[in-house]
């Protein structure tokens, strides 16, 4: 399981013009789900997003996770995380789950956060999404759950 994982002002996504998810200042997570995701990977990625330490503290320092500034997490999945670019000039998607899989994996994801974290919104997975967003900083991790 893969997660990028943007320090954002502001984030929403939208599905045919309707905004279905929206975030004041937090995380936006890019979420690529592989072949042999299982829950513990979910739960080991859950808790990293939410306590990954990726906000300044009053001296300056990235000290502070979502988790102690309770800002908002929005999930958004993202299969082509899961590319394999090391050949040629087209991505292979072999490693990643199938789609049926990758669906229950989300959804299982997503539950997990939302018990664990009183702010999450999402996409919708499989569709086609805008995702807007205002970076702060910008700051960007890969995490691997």
């Amino acid at each position: 399981m893969i997660g990028l994982i943007q320090r954002v002002r502001s984030a929403l996504v939208e599905v045919e013009e309707q905004v279905i998810g929206r975030i004041d200042s937090g995380l936006t997570l890019f979420l690529g789900i592989e072949k042999d995701d299982n829950k513990s990977n979910i739960d080991r990625l859950a808790r990293k997003v939410l306590r990954y330490r990726a906000f300044s503290d009053h001296a300056g320092k990235m000290n502070l996770s979502l988790a102690d500034i309770q800002g908002g997490l929005l999930i958004v999945s993202q299969f082509t995380l899961a590319a394999d670019t090391n050949k040629g000039l087209r991505a292979s998607f072999k490693s990643a789950a199938s789609p049926m899989d990758a669906k229950e994996i989300y959804k299982t994801f997503v539950q997990t956060a939302r018990a664990l974290h009183p702010a999450v919104e999402t996409g919708i997975f499989g569709a086609d999404m805008r995702v807007t967003l205002c970076n702060d900083g910008p700051v960007t991790f890969i995490l691997r759950g």
